[in-house]
C-alpha cells in the first residue's frame, strides 16, 4: 500500500490530509518525509468495523508500515468496506456477538505473531508510528507487549483533560504471548511477559456527532446489561438513581473534564446516562429470564 502524505491543517484534533495512490507491491513500508527507513519484524493489523466510513479510511491510511491490515466487519450498510478494500485490506464478514470475540477472531485470521490491534476510530500520530517502528526494529524484542496512551477527540475537540485521554491500552502485543480476553465490552489484552509503555499518543475520535453517540449507547448499555447479568448484579432501583448525580460528579469534577468547556459537561452528562439506561436494561433482562 502506497501513501502520500500532503501537510495540511496543523490545528488539534483536526485530521491530516491523505491520498490512496496505486497498491506498491513488494514492498511493505513506505517512507514519508522525515522517516529513516528501519528493518523491523512484521506486523498484522487488525481492526472490527460497523459502519466507519466517516474515519475508517484516516486510521487506515497511518498503518502503511504494517505488513497486512485484517478487517472483521459485522454488516456495515455505508461505504466501510468498499474503503477497506481500497486501500488493499482483507476483509472478512462475521456477525457480531461481543467485542472480545470479534477481535479474536481476527487475530486468528493475521498470518504475523505481532498484531496492532485498534479500533476504527483510533489515528496513530506520526510521532507514535516512529516509536513503534523504532521498538520493533530491536534485533530482541524482550517485551511481550505495549500500551499506549490514547487521547480522546469528542466532537472534533481534543481534550486536554479528564481519564478518558489519561488512560494508557495495550494496543500491541504479541498473539505467542496472550489476546484478547474475550470480554463482550470493555474487553482487554493479556499477556504472559513484559509490558513497555510507549510515549506518544493515539488520537480517540470517538464520536462526531450526538446522533452517533446515542448510538454508542445503545449497543454498549444493551452490552453492558448483559455483562451485569452475568455476573449476577443485584443493585436495587434506589441506588440506580442516586448512582446519577454520584456518576455526574464523578465525570465532570473528579475526572475533571469541567476543564474541557461545554463539551466536557456533554460528555459528563451523556456517560451518566449511560450507567442508568444499562441497568434499567439489566432490569428488563432479569424480567424476561424469570418468565422463562
Amino acid at each position: 500500500m502506497q501513501i502520500e502524505y500532503r501537510a495540511g491543517n496543523k490545528q488539534q484534533g483536526v485530521l491530516p490530509v491523505f491520498k490512496t495512490l496505486s497498491p506498491a507491491k513488494g514492498s511493505k513500508s513506505i517512507a514519508f518525509p522525515g522517516h529513516n527507513e528501519l528493518s523491523l519484524v512484521n506486523v498484522s493489523a487488525v481492526i472490527i468495523t460497523l459502519n466507519e466510513e466517516a474515519i475508517i479510511g484516516e486510521a487506515i491510511s497511518r498503518l502503511w508500515w504494517c505488513d497486512e491490515i485484517i478487517v472483521i466487519d459485522s454488516g456495515s450498510t455505508d461505504k466501510t468496506v468498499e474503503i477497506c478494500e481500497q486501500h488493499g485490506c482483507s476483509v472478512y464478514f462475521r456477525a457480531f456477538n461481543g467485542f472480545g470475540e470479534q477481535k479474536n477472531y481476527g487475530v486468528s485470521k493475521a498470518k504475523n505473531d505481532w498484531i496492532l490491534c485498534i479500533d476504527a476510530d483510533e489515528i496513530l500520530t506520526e510521532p507514535l508510528i516512529d516509536e513503534i517502528r523504532t521498538e520493533l526494529s530491536q534485533s530482541q524484542i524482550e517485551y511481550a507487549a505495549f500500551t499506549m496512551p490514547r487521547n480522546l477527540v469528542f466532537m472534533n475537540k481534543v481534550f486536554g483533560h479528564g481519564k478518558e485521554s489519561k488512560s494508557s491500552l495495550i494496543r500491541l502485543f504479541n498473539k505467542t504471548r496472550g489476546g484478547w480476553d474475550g470480554a463482550v465490552v470493555h474487553e482487554k489484552v493479556c499477556v504472559e511477559g513484559a509490558v513497555k509503555k510507549l510515549e506518544n499518543k493515539i488520537l480517540h475520535y470517538s464520536y462526531h456527532d450526538y446522533s452517533q453517540f446515542l448510538g454508542k449507547i445503545n449497543l454498549y448499555s444493551s452490552l453492558g446489561s448483559r455483562k451485569l447479568l452475568e455476573k449476577k448484579s443485584n443493585k436495587g432501583k434506589a441506588l440506580v438513581v442516586l448512582a446519577i448525580p454520584f456518576n455526574f460528579f464523578k465525570y465532570y469534577i473528579i475526572d475533571r473534564n469541567f476543564l474541557n468547556g461545554y463539551r466536557g459537561f456533554v460528555w459528563a452528562t451523556f456517560n451518566t446516562f449511560y450507567h442508568f439506561v444499562k441497568y434499567l436494561k439489566l432490569g428488563e433482562l432479569k424480567r424476561a429470564k424469570s418468565l422463562q
